[in-house]
């Protein structure tokens, strides 16, 4: 066989091995110049098989240990859920987690009594100590010359209001400094759950108390820190912080008329506060009766109500918030239901002449409604039925009335100088003494409690009485106000008897504010840049943050007593 036929055969044999291991790439290859191609197309398919191989399982592992990563954080937080619990052994499974299972607070507090009732001991309860809990934040740098200096808070006038006594003058330093920061979380109240400190107070339990229902018995010879619990006590609920009012200046801001959406067309008449202390009736002689939201900004009018023949001289919330008492010149009145959003025309009332019912007073529990009658009279109706239910005669004309003792009193004044005390469960006339100094009464007005009232004359003197001496047969007042020199026809306290509103309508800016129980004159008011105009009433708001005061020109002008925090 010669070289050239060896060759051959040897060729032959290589492409028939060659065609079986490029069979699954390319089935078709004839000649030796298809060799080359096929053998590159072979690499690149071996190299992108084996680097997604290799992805696939990098992506298993990755999957495995983040799965096996959760697992653990599980069991961390919400103990063995994928593996049985096994004692003496470690639940996490590695030194780390034993080392953070021993840093943790204990789970389980020891019954270390040996009676059936079960001890709770205040270390387990309350991880702070009494140390930790009395313990105050050190100042950064203390001032040495603050003991040393000494302030006049007399001498400048913006500084008066930190006096915690009328007559004090020079306080220290480090006093000075502690008034301010009183004074400025007083205007600046902070939020009630930002409180650290107090919340704290409340983590532990207080020391030998125990629940006889729950059988919970606080263990001996562990203090806590003092504190009042919410659910131990409720004389955070019923007892209101009260602080004195200092007199000489009042602290207070004018605000955006309360009716500065709708002013009336005519003199105002009656203004008055709802109970809830947000919600404002206006009335005057253009017939209108207005509801205003009081807001201090804005004060939204929230209704209107024409009276078509019926004049306001007088509107008045009933103490429960229910109805409106309307009455004017007229021998008629209404009563507008705020439920109902009706109103009701009463009257003339059964056996009586009375051409005008301008004059009212509602008794504070709501039952009662007397009007002032022609000779003397005194006409009580039902505010249930709105009928005529009882008369009561005064020697003299009346003029002015008061309730007081919560509705069971009547007090009332008129032409002939007296004041009179009625007791309206028997109807009759318990006391008659006479006004010192006054010829015919014009206004009459009893403190909240009951204790203190107050009557005004026509010659706008106002004597201030203490209602148990009068009573008793002392005529001499507690103190005669003669700042005014118009006939006084308006007098109001204040929520808390501290402030004591006296008006004439008769004088432009006759409106005095009095300070009780030292019977001075706020100075400040009203303010000399501003006129209140010709005032003919006014009010208090329910928890002396605001007065208003309704004036000839149809506005209701509202003021922020500063003193008090709620409305």
């Amino acid at each position: 066989m010669s070289l050239i036929s060896q060759n051959a055969v040897l060729k032959q044999q290589r492409d028939k091995k060659l065609d079986r291991e490029i069979a699954d790439v390319s089935p078709i290859a004839h000649a030796d110049e298809e060799v080359e191609p096929v053998d590159e197309l072979k690499l690149k398919k071996s190299k992108k098989k084996r680097r997604s191989d290799s992805d696939d399982s990098s992506k298993q592992k990755a999957c495995k240990t983040e799965q096996e990563e959760m697992k653990r954080l599980e069991g961390f937080l919400f103990g063995n859920l994928y593996t049985p619990i096994e004692f003496d052994k470690d639940t996490y499974g590695d030194d780390d987690g034993h080392e953070q299972m021993a840093k943790d607070a204990p789970l389980f507090f020891m019954d270390r009594s040996t009676s059936n009732e079960m001890v709770v001991y205040e270390e387990d309860l309350c991880p702070m100590g009494k140390e930790d809990l009395n313990e105050e934040r050190k100042p950064a740098w203390v001032d040495e010359e603050e003991e040393r200096t000494e302030v006049d808070i007399v001498r400048v006038n913006r500084l008066r209001k930190l006096r915690k006594e009328a007559d004090e003058h020079v306080i220290s330093g480090a006093d000075y400094v502690a008034r301010l920061r009183a004074q400025h979380a007083k205007l600046n109240p902070g939020t009630e759950w930002a409180n650290i400190d107090r919340k704290s107070a409340h983590h532990c339990i207080s020391e030998d108390e125990s629940d006889d229902e729950s059988g919970v018995t606080i263990a001996r010879g562990f203090d806590v820190a003092e504190g009042d619990d919410i659910l131990r006590s409720n004389d955070e609920l019923v007892i209101k912080g009260s602080t004195k009012l200092l007199p000489g200046l009042l602290e207070y801001s004018r605000l955006v008329d309360a009716n500065a959406e709708e002013p009336s067309n005519g003199p105002i008449n009656s203004v008055q506060f709802h109970r809830n202390g947000q919600l404002l009736l206006t009335a005057g002689l253009d017939r209108r009766l207005r509801f205003f939201q009081v807001d201090g900004k804005r004060n939204p009018k929230i209704q209107s109500i024409f009276m078509e023949d019926c004049p306001v001289h007088k509107a008045s919330f009933l103490p429960d918030g229910t109805e409106v008492i309307i009455a004017g010149r007229r021998k008629f009145f209404y009563s507008f239901d705020l439920v109902k959003a009706s109103v009701s025309k009463i009257g003339p009332l059964t056996g009586r002449e009375e051409k005008s019912l301008e004059v009212f007073e509602v008794s504070p529990d709501s039952s009662t409604i007397a009007f002032i009658g022609n000779e003397g009279y005194i006409l009580l109706v039902s505010s249930r039925t709105k009928e005529l239910i009882g008369t009561l005669k005064m020697n003299g004309s009346a003029r002015s009335l008061a309730f007081a003792d919560g509705g069971h009193q009547l007090l009332s004044g008129g032409g002939d100088g007296h004041v009179y005390h009625w007791d309206l469960r028997t109807r009759k006339c318990i006391h008659k003494a006479v006004d010192e100094g006054s010829i015919t009464g014009y206004a009459l007005c009893a403190s909240p409690d009951s204790s203190l009232f107050a009557a005004g004359s026509s010659s706008g003197i106002v004597n201030v009485y203490k209602r148990e001496e009068f009573l008793g047969g002392k005529r001499k007042p507690l103190k005669t106000i003669e700042n005014l020199t118009t006939m006084v026809d308006h007098i109001k306290f204040n929520p808390d008897a501290q402030i004591l509103a006296i008006s004439s309508r008769m004088k432009k800016n006759g409106l005095k504010l009095v300070h009780i129980p030292s019977f001075n004159v706020f100075s400040n008011y009203p303010p000399p840049r501003f006129s209140v105009q010709y005032p003919r009433c006014l009010d208090f708001s329910p928890g002396g943050g605001f007065m208003t005061v309704g004036n000839a020109g149809g506005k209701v002008l509202l003021y922020k007593l500063h003193h008090y925090q709620n409305a």
